[in-house]
């Protein structure tokens, strides 16, 4: 059974190491990933890692359960990720099949789509998108925050969250459709 966030936080909160450590084990792989897909190499990604748990120990005190544990070190460690590249560092684009090879650690939509002839395409796609969309993508669908999640962890409204991914998923729709089909045209106009 997987140990309870909040009270991993209190008790390493008090003190205690062995909560804290319990605090990394719990989400190490899902900020690695998330930071492996935003800064598109692996050595990078794991600095990024630890530096997010650097300053997740020290912002530890400061915790006051606002918002759900995860969306809270997804936001650190999309801030730490900022930080970075405000540092100038690019990524390097990656192939689709480096994408391929790098799959979430849990099951995800990401997951889902990644067994389908479409993944690679998608990663890739995904890669393109303008800088406030891509990261809003990553945390709600690879990560699986949830809206409220994403948005804290951005530090924007739920609804600027909904207005990046309907944003991001039209451009994804043109990018991987390009032939627009009619009976889906006709369906969305009604929709309108």
């Amino acid at each position: 059974m997987k140990p309870d966030a909040n009270q991993l936080v209190e008790t390493a909160q008090r003190g205690d190491r062995a909560a804290a450590v319990g605090l990394i084990e719990l989400f190490y792989e899902r900020i690695y990933a998330f930071l492996r897909r935003l800064a598109d190499n692996d050595a990078d990604a794991a600095d990024l890692t630890q530096r997010t748990f650097g300053h997740v120990w020290q912002a530890l005190p400061t915790f006051a359960g606002r918002s759900s544990v995860s969306s809270w070190m997804h936001g650190i460690a999309y801030h730490v990720y900022v930080d970075w590249r405000r540092a100038d560092h690019r990524s390097e684009p990656h192939s689709n099949e480096w994408w391929a090879n790098r799959p979430a650690p849990e099951a995800t939509p990401a997951d889902i789509v990644a067994q389908t002839d479409l993944a690679a395409a998608v990663y890739g796609s995904v890669d393109e998108l303008e800088p406030d969309l891509r990261p809003t993508v990553q945390l709600h669908y690879y990560q699986g925050l949830t809206l409220q999640e994403t948005a804290d962890a951005l530090g924007v409204a739920t609804s600027t969250v909904k207005y990046r991914l309907r944003q991001a998923l039209a451009e994804l729709q043109k990018k991987l459709d390009p032939e627009p089909n009619p009976l889906t045209s006709t369906a969305n106009s009604r929709i309108i």
